[in-house]
């Protein structure tokens, strides 16, 4: 089982108004302690932008990059998303980063509104992810497509008809897909063959459902604690797991718990703890438990 970290489970993200970021270096080496050998790129600026630096500060943790989120609008008929994804996949090329995970963007900067589309912007959206897929061969990289909260891909009808109407493999994050009416477990059960990476997260079932009522925005649910560690929460883990096993699955499960930073006594400079959970590098270490008990793993080092 290879198992990647994700610097998301230490609060860095690109959205706007999440928190403070934290700190690389303590980022990484904490992921080093934990015996991951393998993350996530992370938002925008968390690494340097250089391939072949980005390379070289990973190894100097014992850390190689395995995948990478890109967002980027695929529903607009005067917008083309071709040279930006064409960029992703020559970093990636260049950084030996195995997976571009696209999430179909409304355009905007917040997780917590977005657009229907119309059967035009359908048709577009479409379009552009044979043409990505038709690029993706020259670079040698795997494209998935993210179904995501906020993104224009995020409820179960949306997910089914990407299904149908492309080719396009899936990321499958347990954890945005529940949140988006979407059983992953079910997913699994007739669509393995369409998951090529996989994010990892548990989530309280309660609140997702309240995020889909419009009671409390994406953002608002994960500072209360929306994501949790893996066992922690609602997701059908054990059958998640098990079915991509059965179908032969054998890329990466990255660990995610979405967590937004906040000031420990109000201050700027105050140090941060997560709202409504533990402490970042005990939450992961209490996953990989989780993980390798689920796998029957118990010694095992993550991949």
């Amino acid at each position: 089982m290879r198992t990647a970290g994700a610097p998301i489970s230490w609060g860095a993200c690109e959205g706007p108004g999440w928190g403070r970021q934290p700190d690389r270096s303590q980022v990484l080496a904490e992921m080093r302690e934990l015996g991951l050998t393998a993350t996530e790129l992370g938002p925008a600026g968390f690494l340097p932008p250089s391939p072949t630096h980005c390379r070289s500060l990973l190894a100097e943790y014992g850390l190689r990059a395995v995948g990478g989120f890109v967002p980027v609008v695929l529903h607009e008929a005067d917008h083309d998303p071709l040279p930006i994804v064409r960029a992703a996949m020559r970093a990636f090329m260049d950084g030996e980063v195995d997976v571009v995970v696209l999430a179909a963007s409304t355009g905007g900067e917040s997780h917590d509104a977005r657009p229907e589309l119309d059967a035009v912007a359908w048709k577009t959206l479409t379009g552009n992810l044979r043409r990505i897929l038709k690029n993706a061969k020259e670079f040698g990289r795997t494209v998935t497509l993210h179904p995501h909260i906020g993104s224009v891909v995020e409820n179960r009808e949306e997910v089914q008809r990407v299904l149908d109407d492309s080719s396009m493999p899936l990321c499958l994050d347990t954890g945005h897909l529940l949140a988006g009416g979407t059983d992953p477990a079910e997913l699994v059960s007739h669509a393995a063959e369409r998951i090529a990476h996989v994010h990892l997260k548990d989530v309280d079932a309660a609140m997702a459902e309240r995020v889909r009522a419009g009671e409390l925005t994406h953002t608002r649910a994960v500072r209360n604690g929306l994501y949790r560690p893996l066992g922690g929460g609602d997701v059908n883990l054990p059958a998640v797991v098990g079915g991509l096993t059965a179908a032969g699955y054998d890329g990466w499960y990255v660990l995610e718990q979405n967590i937004v930073l906040e000031p420990a006594n109000g201050g700027s400079d105050a140090p941060r703890e997560p709202a409504g959970s533990g402490e970042p590098r005990e939450n992961v270490r209490e996953s990989l438990a989780y993980l390798r008990k689920l796998t029957g793993d118990e010694s095992g080092r993550p991949g």
